[in-house]
């Protein structure tokens, strides 16, 4: 499974090369098919008989299907009960953070987590997390190594304190949230291929672990924290942060997607 996010495509530097119905939006949907049909390709070449890709960014309707790879299908569409992680329950046996980057709070190419400004950190048991991270943490539950992560330098430096064996390709190198130096797409995805084929040698699925988690959230405002702390479980510990515990890492996910909805919708105009 391939759950491919945008922000840490080739050449995505600034918010409206990610933003819906943009120029550079468009601009910039084949540039991301590419990096996605590169990692199909090489997850084939490596033995994969298989590829199901997630759309996983905003909309999750980016990805060109007319031009995806006809060795993969994709799931695509939003109110996927796992987000970006939908499918990882369904007999996979390896799993590619594809397009990814840096959570909110650190340095990155548009690094954020979930939200684009509103969450300023998320701690996974008490660790920093990144989507990156919280995604992993759901593939361990269900068994599922996670093999291969792409996305700007920092992004890879992420990925290998939450997947260590995973192979990691750096399309870009970030020089400040809204700046990177970028390889060309011909480049990254020779690099990706490869990766991907190599990667494949760490798929393989296992029984799985399910256990507690706790998750705390950092808002860039105090209403946000008051909003969420309305949802049962969910405890305000500070003005701006909130946190609460799950019996699982699947359950834990959707208290957060429901967590960041709600932060959503209480944001107000210019003054968030």
């Amino acid at each position: 499974m391939i759950s491919a996010d945008m922000e840490g495509a080739t050449g995505v530097t600034w918010t409206a090369d990610v933003e819906i119905g943009t120029p550079e939006w468009q601009r910039l949907r084949p540039v991301f098919t590419g990096d996605v049909n590169a990692c199909v390709a090489g997850l084939h070449n490596g033995g994969a008989t298989s590829v199901l890709v997630n759309e996983a960014h905003s909309s999750q309707r980016n990805i060109l299907l007319e031009d995806l790879d006809t060795r993969a299908t994709m799931l695509t569409g939003k109110h996927k009960p796992l987000s970006m992680m939908q499918g990882i329950d369904q007999g996979i046996d390896g799993v590619v953070f594809l397009g990814y980057h840096t959570g909110a709070g650190v340095d990155g190419v548009l690094a954020h987590t979930y939200l684009p400004n509103q969450i300023t950190g998320v701690w996974l048991d008490g660790v920093h997390a990144s989507e990156g991270r919280l995604n992993a943490a759901l593939a361990h539950e269900h068994g599922v190594p996670v093999i291969l992560v792409t996305g700007d330098d920092l992004t890879c430096a992420d990925a290998h304190t939450y997947a260590p064996h995973a192979r990691t390709v750096a399309v870009k190198d970030c020089v400040s949230r809204y700046a990177a130096i970028c390889k060309p797409p011909t480049v990254t995805a020779a690099e990706i291929t490869e990766a991907a084929t190599t990667a494949m040698t760490h798929a393989g699925r296992t029984e799985g672990t399910v256990t507690p988690h706790r998750i705390e959230v950092e808002f860039d405002a105090a209403h946000l924290a008051a909003a969420t702390a309305v949802i049962p479980t969910v405890t305000q510990l500070d003005v701006r942060r909130v946190g609460f515990d799950a019996d699982s890492m699947t359950e834990a996910m959707k208290a957060f997607k429901i967590v960041t909805a709600i932060a959503s919708g209480a944001t107000e105009g210019s003054y968030g």
